[in-house]
């Protein structure tokens, strides 16, 4: 009775069965392409996954460099120009015989037509109480007070002083050998003004006086204010030479060095 039951059952499964669409074939087929397409599925995320990781593995490494250094479209299209250098401690206008630092006005007496004052941009780099200085182009020498050294980016060196052989000078005429000679109040004011790194920038060209240059080597024996001439007053000057036009501004007397 089991056994015929069983084959009715079968019978009556195999009467209710569908019967494929398509053939084995077709279906093994089917089943080998989905198998490529998951491996090309899996090769394809591996390699995301592999590129991936290199980028970031390179941002790591260089992004401290590429945040140091300007994107391209930060960096400037025209050429950066100079920056204007700072505004100097004091000034020397030597047209008008005047220094000016922190809002006051010195009146100055610089260097001769014959040994003019080199101008442009100089350091204060050194500050004596006392100094000798050359008086009349290094023939003589003066003690000087107060004196501020100064010096340029070219190396050269000048000075700003006491002109005790002659303070009526400063603001008048100019009887220095190229250094900056002050009134002795003016200057014991700026030594204590600037310090060393102060920056003194001298302007201007000396304005020609009527008075001539005291330097003995430069006048050869010119008669100074109050001469008389036809007398050889100095040497080099010969007996009936004319004298010159000068101002009445009293002269310097050089001291030579003892």
């Amino acid at each position: 009775m089991s056994d015929e039951l069983a084959s009715g059952l079968r019978e009556l499964a195999q009467g209710a069965e569908t019967p494929p669409s398509v053939s084995g074939a077709e279906i093994r087929q089917r089943s080998v392409r989905r198998r490529r397409r998951r491996r090309t599925a899996v090769t394809v995320a591996g390699a995301c996954a592999a590129a991936s990781l290199a980028l970031v593995v390179v941002l790591n490494l260089t992004g401290g460099d590429r945040e140091d250094r300007p994107s391209p479209a930060a960096s400037p299209t025209a050429p950066p120009s100079s920056s204007s250098p700072a505004a100097p401690d004091a000034t020397v206008d030597l047209s008008r015989r005047m220094l000016t630092a922190a809002g006051r006005e010195l009146p100055i007496s610089s260097g001769s037509v014959r040994y003019p004052t080199a101008g442009g941009r100089m350091m204060v780099v050194s500050k004596d109480s006392v100094k000798a200085l050359s008086l009349f182009a290094g023939k003589y020498m003066e003690k000087v007070a107060w004196v501020i050294g100064l010096r340029a980016a070219d190396g050269t060196t000048n000075f700003v002083g006491t002109l005790t052989g002659d303070e009526k000078a400063p603001g008048h005429y100019d009887v220095t050998t190229g250094w900056i000679g002050l009134r002795r109040a003016d200057a014991v004011w700026l030594y204590k003004q600037l310090e060393p790194g102060a920056v003194i920038e001298i302007r201007g060209a000396t304005t020609p006086t009527p008075a001539v240059d005291l330097s003995p080597s430069a006048t050869e024996g010119t008669v100074l204010p109050g001469g008389t001439g036809g007398a050889a007053t100095s040497p080099g000057r010969t007996a009936g030479t004319p004298v010159p036009s000068v101002s009445t501004a009293p002269s310097v007397v050089a001291v030579p060095a003892g």
